[in-house]
């Protein structure tokens, strides 16, 4: 695995690869690898014939007093992982090196005013910002992203509708623990008994999701899905909220799939999850 750490150095590189008609496929990361992103390096991998890996703790995706100086990293460890999977290249810049002087960024309206871009307002002009940035660095075919982010991967992907990037996204399916949890970076930050209690969103979802497969009632799934999680006592529940997973649109008679969306802290650490569900 070749690691580069300077945009054009690594430019250089893919440039020469493109040459020989070689297909690029991306995986972007913030580090701290869990089987989750290994999943993503192994679909590029099919798919592709060289992948690229990106890791890079953005500061501009992390809103004053979240954990942007406490997000976990160890990028000896992450280099062994992708590594042993067969990723072709890494690239891990600086902050100097990505932000020279940051005074273009990109918003999106609509997708990112619901779910996390109420309590986060600022995270997904962050996140498009330095996504444009690594898409026009790498100028991938595709690009990987779990569904887990699944309001991140919509935006991303309209982003590059809109902007005319030359690539397809490609999402990919939430990998979870085998009692349910949701695999995330943050996960380390929960106690062993916060982490039992995180184990009720996995079980609220597919309440949620058995209620509107088999009664079509989204009300009645929200209502026993927040019930669910208040038992456990979560320290704060940011939202509950059942949309058409086309566009986060309001359910209506059109909608065939629609997804159960959550976010929820357990002490200070906030998990989001979701689910797709079949509506009748």
């Amino acid at each position: 695995m070749k690691i580069f750490t300077g945009i054009e150095s690594l430019k250089k590189e893919l440039k020469n690869l493109r040459k020989k008609g070689r297909t690029i496929g991306f995986v972007p990361t913030m580090g701290y690898l869990h089987k989750g992103h290994i999943s993503l390096i192994k679909r590029a991998k099919r798919d592709n014939d060289t992948v690229v890996a990106s890791i890079y703790v953005n500061p501009l995706q992390f809103g004053v007093n979240e954990d942007y100086g406490r997000y976990p990293r160890d990028l000896e460890r992450d280099k062994r992982l992708l590594e042993k999977n067969a990723c072709d290249i890494l690239f891990t810049p600086s902050d100097k090196e990505m932000y020279k002087e940051q005074l273009v960024s990109i918003r999106i309206k609509d997708l990112s005013e619901k779910l996390c871009g109420i309590s986060r307002p600022t995270h997904f002009e962050g996140v498009l910002t330095v996504v444009a940035k690594l898409f026009n660095i790498v100028t991938p075919d595709r690009a990987y992203f779990g569904e887990k982010d699944f309001q991140q991967y919509l935006i991303i992907k309209k982003m590059v509708e809109d902007l005319n990037f030359n690539l397809k996204v490609v999402p990919c399916p939430i990998v979870r623990e085998k009692d349910g949890l949701a695999m995330s970076s943050r996960n380390t930050y929960l106690s062993e008994e916060q982490r039992k209690r995180a184990l009720v969103l996995y079980r609220s979802l597919k309440v949620g999701k058995e209620i509107i497969e088999k009664e079509g009632d989204i009300r009645k799934a929200k209502e026993i899905v927040r019930e669910i999680i208040e038992r456990e006592k979560p320290d704060k529940i940011d939202y509950i909220e059942i949309y058409d997973e086309d566009g986060l649109k309001e359910i209506n008679d059109d909608t065939k799939y629609c997804r159960i969306f959550l976010a929820v802290f357990f002490g200070k650490t906030r998990l989001i999850d979701n689910m797709r569900a079949k509506l009748k």
